[in-house]
């Protein structure tokens, strides 16, 4: 039970009656169970122990072919005001004291009941969502199938695919009142934006008010006036501000606006920066207050998706290490749901920009006036809920790649959504924000990555060499890189037992993605590149030494990550930016994600975290001409600082040196050679072949002030590197005065893909290579209640671990 303004805090219990049998909320006889609002079916059928999704005891057929009843009590508050359902999933109706007051029939548009003639009464609330399988029959079919779903009659449904798209393994069906339930006086409901039009400074503010607005900011107030009718639409031009930038390139400004009418305030944290994509050249770098800006990270789920809700602990975590990968862009694609205010504030305030897609995917949407209606009503309700740092809005995912790779022509594969309605509403009343069709589109064909925004799995699922990536001409990559990766060894143990599982037990199949109707999957894919990188067969190793296997697994990611991220990333590449796919994993296993369920990085993140760093070394081998060392600083400040380079013999000694001075301007860069660095020949890479190869690995540093900033350590005549008994590893571990752990791992050989295993300890690198003789230091973070790192430091290449103990 709940008084006065502000979320429902209810005690809520939910009950399942068969579809259409019961035309009011169910009597006293009927079975409910406590569940959690917001929240799902699923989730109150999971804490009351019942199996769901991933166990099969109910599925989707179930969860979707019943109505469900979510009931509560209620004390509105003296003052009239509104009841307001943020998502309700998906047919609903709502019902208070036992009469009809409203109903919906999309789950993205938030439902609102007038309280105005229930003030000060206890009132019965109930929220009825319909089975969903009656409204997907009988419906004119569209002009395509999509290859994700089975269920077609989803076009006409605004609804997500998770949970109905086999491809998302571990997501149950969402059903219910997944986001808050609030109570809102009814007036005044006001929203406000911050943008920027030619180089001024505007707050745009909309809505509804019984009086006058006052609008503050630093000090300063602004009068808007309301219309007869009580709409406001105005527009505050407010001189020049500090502007909002992503984390990578400046500081994420916010300033407290405030809104005030008829006694009520309303405050708000808005952000100014301007946004702009060349139209004619699709693909090019977002320029962000006229800077262009490479973006890249990846593509959210849930971290929750069963009951959709979000732990602000585990969002913070999640947002922070999408921050410690480098990444300055999340992308919340058209397959899933839209996300919370909060979850946009907490982007804003850490500088991670957003691009929005909207929740279509691979759908013919029909023509429809009321779809379209709906699809409009969740756009604006989508982008009332972000702010500064949703940056692009998309017309959704895959809606024309669909069609394409299905063979239509692409006038008959035309969609007035996303060709007008859409764009029309963005222009009109959000000009801040960038637009993109469709992700992929842009090129001739919406499969083609030369122009335009790609969805470019060469290197992945078509299996493409490394160096594919060099000839495919990017522009800019919306997903990539979707491999089955392997979580690390700690959280196999926890969740499987031991690697043994992995590869063909069921209940590791179960989290390992495949495309609906192939007849392979992303461990294949990953398999495969293990057997070409490395010159092994996976089958074989697997079968005498699952935890290697999944080591080959991890390391071939790495491999494919830091070809592909890094080749996109130089300052001489084609590509303005690029995502993964995904960021998390929906379920224990080998998923998309760079992150395991559970929150925990896998191997690849640090790949991508060394690649994507806002100021950081890349090296690349150009064949006959050497290494190719990129330094790159997105930083708004100059950098001073020298690349030095180190070539290593197998022994350990310096074969040759030099030290490069760089000066880089604020978001600059630089490039030269290993071969100017050093200043005379050293065939480095042994790529002329004059007799015996003299050089094992070449070391790349990024110094200032004697500081490492970044580094590259390039091993020569890998990656089939042969595997040794023992490359001589030893690891030794410090405490530091911050209640961190300093650790310095060494090798006497050329060490490969090293990873630092220790439970309760989170390593700042990791999956690294290390020179002969060159240690590398790491920061070891507490992560649990563990009080001294011990573990093991191991390399792909050495049978023999070293040990990680406190002296």
């Amino acid at each position: 039970m709940t008084t006065g303004y502000g979320p429902v805090a209810a005690d809520w219990t939910v009950c399942r009656t068969d579809a259409g049998a019961a035309d009011a909320p169910p009597g006293p006889e009927a079975e409910r169970i406590p569940a959690r609002v917001p929240g799902t079916v699923a989730e109150a059928l999971r804490d009351a122990g019942r199996q769901i999704s991933d166990g099969n005891d109910l599925g989707t057929d179930d969860l979707d072919g019943a109505d469900w009843w979510f009931e509560t009590t209620l004390t509105v508050p003296d003052v009239p005001g509104r009841l307001v359902f943020d998502g309700l999933a998906t047919v609903s109706e709502v019902w208070v004291d036992g009469v009809l007051r409203a109903s919906s029939t999309s789950m993205f548009v938030p439902v609102v009941v007038d309280l105005a003639d229930l003030a000060g009464r206890t009132v019965a609330v109930a929220v009825c969502c319909r089975a969903l399988s009656p409204h997907l029959r009988r419906r004119p079919r569209g002009r395509w199938r999509s290859s994700m779903i089975a269920q077609q009659g989803l076009r006409w449904v605004r609804t997500t695919m998770l949970g109905r798209a086999p491809v998302f393994a571990g997501a149950p069906v969402p059903v219910g009142p997944f986001r808050d339930v609030r109570v809102v006086p009814a007036s005044p409901d006001l929203q406000v934006r911050g943008r920027v039009t030619h180089g001024r400074c505007e707050i745009h503010v909309t809505g509804r008010a019984d009086s006058d607005v006052t609008v503050s900011i630093g000090g300063d107030s602004y009068p808007v006036a309301v219309d007869g009718s009580g709409s406001v639409d105005a527009v505050v031009d407010v001189g020049e501000r500090e502007r909002w930038w992503p984390h990578t390139h400046g500081r994420p400004a916010l300033h407290d606006v405030v809104l005030e009418s008829a006694g009520t305030r309303i405050a708000a944290a808005v952000g100014f920066r301007s946004v702009d994509v060349d139209p004619s050249r699709p693909g090019e770098p977002l320029r962000l207050n006229d800077i262009p800006v490479y973006a890249r990270g990846g593509c959210w789920v849930p971290l929750d998706p069963v009951s959709l809700r979000t732990d602000p602990t585990a969002l913070d975590a999640a947002l922070d290490d999408v921050i410690a990968s480098g990444g300055n862009l999340i992308r919340l694609t058209g397959t899933m749901v839209y996300e919370t205010p909060d979850f946009h504030a907490r982007c804003a305030e850490r500088g991670i920009m957003v691009w929005q897609d909207v929740m279509l995917a691979t759908v013919d949407p029909p023509d429809d006036d009321v779809v379209t209606a709906q699809v409009v009503a969740e756009i604006r309700a989508a982008l009332a809920a972000s702010g500064p740092a949703t940056v692009v809005v998309s017309g959704g995912s895959e809606t024309y790649q669909q069609p394409t790779m299905l063979g239509l022509a692409a006038d008959d594969a035309r969609i007035p959504l996303l060709d007008s309605v859409i764009p029309d509403l963005l222009a009109s009343s959000y000009p801040d924000l960038a637009y993109v069709p469709s992700s992929p589109s842009g090129g001739d064909l919406a499969t083609h990555g030369r122009a335009g925004v790609a969805h470019w799995f060469g290197v992945g699922g078509y299996l493409r060499p490394l160096s594919d990536v060099r000839t495919a001409g990017v522009r800019f990559a919306a997903e990539s890189l979707a491999f089955a990766v392997p979580p690390e060894r700690r959280s196999v143990d926890a969740r499987f037992g031991s690697a043994h599982p992995a590869g063909h037990d069921p209940r590791w199949k179960a989290a390992v993605p495949r495309d609906r109707g192939s007849s392979w999957d992303f461990e294949d894919v990953r398999d495969h590149y293990v057997r070409t990188l490395f010159g092994v067969e996976p089958s074989l190793v697997r079968r005498d030494d699952p935890e290697r296997y999944l080591d080959y697994g991890r390391a071939a990611v790495c491999e494919a990550t830091s070809a592909v991220l890094g080749h996109w990333r130089r300052p001489d590449s084609e590509c303005g930016g690029a995502l993964v796919l995904t960021l998390r994993d929906l379920m224990p296993g080998a998923g998309w994600g760079f992150t395991d369920s559970d929150g925990e990085v896998k191997a690849p993140w640090y790949a991508m975290a060394r690649v994507h760093a806002p100021t950081t070394v890349l090296v690349s081998d150009e064949g006959m001409d050497g290494l190719a060392v990129h330094a790159v600083h997105d930083g708004a400040d100059p950098l001073r600082a020298a690349v030095t380079v180190r070539a290593v013999s197998r022994t350990g000694s310096v074969v040759a040196d030099g030290t490069w001075p760089v000066d880089l301007p604020g978001h600059g860069h630089a490039s030269t050679t290993v071969d100017a660095v050093l200043g005379r020949f050293t065939d480095a890479t042994h790529a002329h072949r004059f007799g015996p190869r003299a050089v094992d690995a070449v070391v790349v540093d990024l110094v200032q002030d004697g500081a490492v900033l970044a580094r590259s350590v390039t091993l020569i005549g890998g990656p089939a590197l042969p595997v040794q008994d023992s490359v001589g590893l030893t690891a030794g571990v410090e405490p530091a005065d911050d209640g961190t752990w300093v650790l310095e791992v060494a090798a006497e050989s050329a060490a490969q893909y090293v990873c630092v295993d220790v439970d309760g300890f989170r390593p700042s690198d990791n999956w690294f290579h290390l020179a002969p003789g060159v240690p590398h230091t790491v920061t070891l973070e507490p992560t649990g209640r563990a009080t001294a790192p011990r573990g093991q430091v191991r390399a792909l290449n050495s049978l023999t671990r070293g040990t990680i103990r406190p002296a």
